[in-house]
């Protein structure tokens, strides 16, 4: 047997290529949607591509199941175990076996059971893999998904925090109790193959290493040391991340079936950066480092550096206008790269950022200022101080004067903002508040970045508070800013 891992850091998703050897044959696990990589060492290896196997409709990038069918007539493998809604609508344009408990799929000598594991969604499936071509009638791993990862377990919230399903996710908590004590039973034995790591906002927690086994995460996942459903409940429905906004994007995007990319071809940069395109509804992203944007841009454009375009893009993006992109030419195959992943095929088109700072177009910036150059405005109130970490940092220890405005809520919360002053933005070392920064600098007001944010606040020996609560622009004595309310 042929086992292959495939890692994407930028948004800590785990795919896998299993190949029988004896066949020649091979199934990608949960692929993403750059599929070169999977027809690379498939060919590398000698082997051919005959099917894809899906877990569930995930939720965080852009499923590569049909770039798959497309290209190389793969055989769909994918989840009939949902309710109605959570159907893979586009499954009947392939050929395809519709998955449920107790179904098995054969790829060569290798099989592939199939466990029906809802609860971080209701159609989510495992599949235990057993190698025949060795005489081995019992299985060697299981393939997770978004259910069991190293040292988490998958969150159950998505569906109502992202897609908006009131109530599900008591629902999803208590059908995740009992697939984890289905999961339990297994021998401890079992390789743990999940398709997340450290960073996914599918789980609260998760490991750095790539695998386990059945029997150290029974030992030593939290998740998994409850034997009680109300406790677990609980447990699992608090402290978990803020749900990315497009999460409800990849739910619908790879229920319906993703766009059909084949090979992606880059543009060539368009001419000068008009004022009108700017002023339109379009966003113009540049991806220059926080210190080069804060130093020069373009008027109206916000900053998404590169390393920071997978975490906040699906954020930040509206999906549904047009996304040009500033940038280096250098650095635009990984940011188209990257945009494709989460599902932002509107990229209308780039311009290369040394012609527009030759041009004399990059005629704005925004200033960076330590803690101890900011600490007596911010202390007295003759600035509005806008801490845009997660609620887990802000309820950590955060500054007393400061008003929590999550990053991630900026695109529903600026158009409503109103300042009367200065504002300074603040994160945990300065580079989410440039993103924050640039944002409201796009939308006329006067912004300045703390420059180290929180820590080097700390550092400075400046004053913090535990949480009391977020603090909101109508009850905070320094506030200058307010939200008007959306008619």
């Amino acid at each position: 047997m042929l086992l292959k891992y495939f890692y994407d850091q930028k948004l800590a998703h785990a795919s896998y290529l299993v190949g029988c050897q004896k066949t020649k044959e091979a199934v990608v696990v949960d692929p993403g949607r750059d599929i070169e990589q999977y027809l690379e060492m498939a060919q590398r290896e000698g082997v051919k591509l005959t099917g894809v196997a899906e877990t569930h409709i995930h939720a965080d990038y852009v499923s590569g199941v049909r770039e798959l069918a497309e290209r190389v007539g793969a055989k769909l493998y994918v989840s009939d175990a949902g309710p109605a809604e959570w159907k893979y609508e586009f499954a009947d344009q392939y050929e395809a076996q519709l998955l449920k408990e107790g179904d098995t799929f054969q790829v060569g000598n290798i099989r592939f059971d199939v466990l029906h594991t809802p609860g971080h969604t209701p159609e989510s499936i495992s599949f235990l893999l057993t190698d025949q071509g060795g005489g081995a009638n019992e299985p060697m791993g299981i393939f997770t998904g978004d259910f069991v990862f190293v040292g988490s377990i998958g969150r159950p919230d998505l569906l109502e925090a992202a897609a908006g399903v009131q109530g599900s996710a008591e629902v999803g908590a208590r059908q995740l109790y009992h697939s984890a004590q289905r999961f339990k039973e297994l021998p401890d034995y079992l390789q743990v193959w999940p398709a997340h790591g450290a960073g996914s906002a599918c789980g609260k927690g998760l490991g750095a290493i790539p695998s386990s086994t059945v029997g150290y995460e029974k030992r030593f996942n939290p998740a998994l040391q409850y034997a009680d459903e109300t406790e677990f409940v609980n447990y699992i429905l608090s402290d978990q991340p803020e749900a990315p906004r497009y999460f409800a994007v990849m739910k619908r995007v790879n229920k319906e079936g993703p766009l059909v990319l084949g090979k992606v071809t880059l543009p060539k940069p368009l001419p000068a950066l008009q004022e009108s395109l700017v002023s339109s509804s379009a966003t113009v992203i540049d991806l220059s480092p926080s210190n080069e944007f804060a130093t020069a841009h373009v008027p109206g454009t916000i900053n998404i550096p590169l390393s920071m375009l997978a975490a906040w893009a699906g954020w930040l993006v509206d999906y549904d206008q047009p996304v040009y992109l500033i940038a280096d030419a250098a650095d635009l195959p990984e940011a188209y790269r990257v945009l494709h992943k989460i599902g932002i095929d509107r990229v209308s088109g780039w311009f290369e950022r040394s012609g527009e700072i030759q041009s004399g177009r990059a005629t704005e910036h925004y200033p960076v200022k330590t803690p101890a150059e900011l600490a007596s405005q911010i202390e007295s109130g003759a600035v509005t101080l806008f801490d845009v970490r997660a609620d887990s940092e802000w309820s950590q220890g955060h500054v007393p004067q400061a008003e929590h405005r999550f990053l991630g809520h900026f695109p529903d919360m600026i158009s409503t903002l109103e300042c009367h002053q200065p504002v300074v933005v603040q994160c945990r070392s300065g580079a989410r508040s440039a993103i924050a920064a640039s944002l409201l600098q796009a939308a006329g007001i006067d912004v300045t970045n703390l420059a180290g944010g929180y820590q080097a606040w700390e550092t400075a020996g400046l004053p913090t508070t535990g949480n009391s609560g977020p603090i909101s622009c109508s009850t905070s004595s320094a506030a200058a800013c307010s939200l008007e309310k959306k008619s």
